[in-house]
C-alpha cells in the first residue's frame, strides 16, 4: 500500500474513532417541531431580563467595525446587541447548523434591514466562517453542543484573524441553574468550566481571561496559541 493510500487510511480510522460527544445535548433537536419549541425558548422576549446581552458584550470588549461570528446563533437573539456595538462598518456572520433557524434569522434580517449580517449553514465539523477575517468568535450557550469539539475548533481557529478572539459563554454543570434540574443540567453538559477550558486550551487556544457573567453562567477568552 503506497503512502498517500495509507494516509486516507489512517484519515478514515480517525474520523470514524472521534465519538459523538453531545449526543445527550442535541436530543431535543432531530424533529422540526423540537426545534420549534428550542425555537420559542432562543427567541423569549423575557430572555434579554435573564441574560444581560449588553452587560454581557461590555465586559468583553468590542471595537466598532468588528467582524463578529455567531457560532450557533439559533434565531439570532444576539445580532441586534452586537450591531450596537460594532455599528454599519462592522460585519456579522451568522452560523447555525439548523436552516429553519437561520430562516428566522433571515426574516428579522430583512425586517429590521440589517445590511452587515450574513447567515451561515454550517456543519457538524465546520461552521464555514471565511478564514482569516474574524475578530471575534463568539459561542453562547452553544459550545455544550459541539458534536466534534476539537474538529470544529480547528475550523473556527482558521477562521480567525491574527488578533482575533475566541469568547465562549456557557453553563456551569455544577451550579444550580433557574431553569434546569440538577439532574438534567449534569445530563445535558458533559463538562464543567474548567473540562471545557482545557479541552479548548488542548485543541490550540490559549485562555486570557475568564469570569462569571451570570451566578450559574461564565465566559472564557480565548486567542490563538
Amino acid at each position: 500500500m503506497n503512502q498517500s493510500r495509507l494516509l486516507v487510511v489512517a484519515a478514515l480510522f480517525a474520523a470514524a474513532a472521534s465519538a459523538q460527544v453531545a449526543k445527550k445535548a442535541n436530543e431535543g433537536y432531530q424533529t422540526a417541531e423540537d426545534r420549534q419549541r428550542v425555537a420559542r425558548s432562543l427567541g423569549d422576549p423575557e430572555r434579554e431580563q435573564r441574560q444581560k446581552p449588553r452587560e454581557l458584550l461590555a465586559s468583553i470588549g468590542i471595537e466598532p467595525g468588528a467582524t463578529i461570528a455567531d457560532v450557533g446563533t439559533g434565531v439570532g437573539f444576539m445580532i441586534p446587541y452586537f450591531l450596537e456595538r460594532i455599528g454599519p462598518q462592522g460585519e456579522l456572520y451568522a452560523e447555525d447548523i439548523q436552516q429553519d433557524f437561520l430562516n428566522q434569522v433571515e426574516e428579522h434580517k430583512k425586517a429590521e434591514g440589517w445590511t452587515n449580517v450574513q447567515t451561515i449553514l454550517g456543519g457538524q465539523t465546520d461552521p464555514k466562517l471565511p478564514k482569516g477575517k474574524i475578530d471575534l468568535a463568539f459561542i453562547l450557550d452553544a459550545y455544550h453542543h459541539f458534536e466534534y469539539p476539537d474538529v470544529t475548533l480547528g475550523k473556527i481557529a482558521e477562521s480567525l484573524a491574527p488578533h482575533g478572539r475566541l469568547v465562549v459563554v456557557d453553563f456551569y454543570r455544577s451550579r444550580e441553574h433557574p431553569t434546569m434540574s440538577k439532574e438534567r443540567l449534569e445530563g445535558h453538559i458533559r463538562k464543567d468550566r474548567d473540562g471545557f477550558a482545557s479541552e479548548i486550551e488542548g485543541a490550540g487556544f490559549r485562555l486570557i481571561r475568564q469570569f462569571d457573567h451570570l451566578p450559574y453562567q461564565y465566559v472564557l477568552i480565548f486567542q490563538k496559541k
